[in-house]
């Protein structure tokens, strides 16, 4: 009975897996000539250039829409805020573990998809393609980088949870998430080439984000240098970020083809520079010139007994 039970269960997954979108293909090969090993069918949208092509086409058309989300996620967020100020906190730990627990799963399959194909165009193609060439608009990555431009609405939600449990709210997490919305529409209106650096740093960035997010939720005990390590590798992509726009105004400079606007270029810079003086503010302030609280210099004073 035992043996026909798992036949059945085994066969129903089979017939799940084949009849849905969660179908697996091995070894496909994305347009920069890197093979992935397993890919799942949803996943080969963006090999119909047809259909790549009517998504870049809409963005190209209303990517300022992500202007009109962002100032209405502003406004929401300090009517939220004067909401609560009269009412109870809202622990919603379980929702929050939940959310974590997913954007952290998605940023590591994104990251599993991104970060091999910098690597495989890094070292078969050079840094110059890495940020001119724009063939990864298309395959596997492709679909990656749409999704990951589309996150950046729902995730808009990490907020929410600040309100709700009436958290202090910092300058820098708000207002980096409204621009980096618009930043990121912007970019793939014109599906701008070094946008393949921004997105692998932020997938990457982000599973381990999101996931330590997740644990602290769940309320585990996180050593001090995860949360410096998490920080350390914010305020990195922000320098990588200046770097690779400063590459590829000198390969545009030298009449080299490089799919990266000028305007591009500019606010993107600035962008960067800006989140870098305000992370690297904030790991200052927070791990370096902190003043221990009460319990922290009582502990002290244990260990030094």
């Amino acid at each position: 009975m035992e043996t026909i039970q798992l036949l059945n269960k085994n066969q129903f997954l089979r017939e799940y897996f084949n009849s849905s979108h969660l179908r697996i293909t091995p070894w496909i090969r994305d347009p920069n000539g890197l093979h992935h090993p397993f890919v799942f069918e949803f996943e080969l949208k963006f090999f119909d250039r047809t259909y790549a092509n009517n998504i870049y086409l809409w963005m190209n058309k209303w990517w300022w829409l992500s202007i009109v989300y962002s100032l209405m996620y502003v406004i929401l967020i300090y009517y939220g805020r004067s909401l609560m100020e009269s009412r109870e906190r809202i622990e919603a730990r379980l929702p929050l573990i939940l959310w974590n627990l997913g954007l952290a799963a998605f940023s590591i399959f994104g990251m599993l998809r991104c970060v091999p194909e910098m690597l495989y165009s890094l070292t078969q193609r050079g840094l110059e393609y890495t940020i001119c060439d724009r063939s990864n608009i298309y395959g596997i990555t492709g679909y990656w980088i749409t999704i990951f431009c589309i996150s950046k609405v729902p995730e808009f939600i990490d907020t929410l949870f600040i309100v709700l449990r009436k958290q202090k709210l910092i300058f820098l997490h708000w207002f980096h998430h409204a621009t980096v919305l618009v930043y990121a529409w912007y970019s793939y209106h014109d599906w701008t080439a070094s946008g393949r650096w921004f997105v692998f740093m932020n997938y990457t960035v982000h599973a381990m984000m999101y996931s330590y997010y997740a644990f602290r939720a769940m309320r585990y005990h996180i050593p001090k240098w995860v949360q410096v390590t998490v920080t350390v590798f914010q305020l990195s992509q922000m320098g990588v970020g200046c770097f690779v726009n400063y590459k590829a105004y000198v390969y545009k400079q030298a009449g080299a083809t490089c799919y990266v606007a000028y305007a591009n270029i500019f606010w993107s810079f600035v962008m960067y520079a800006v989140y870098f003086g305000l992370f690297l503010h904030f790991f200052f302030v927070n791990y370096l010139f902190k003043k221990p609280t009460t319990n922290t210099k009582i502990d002290e004073q244990k260990k030094n007994k």
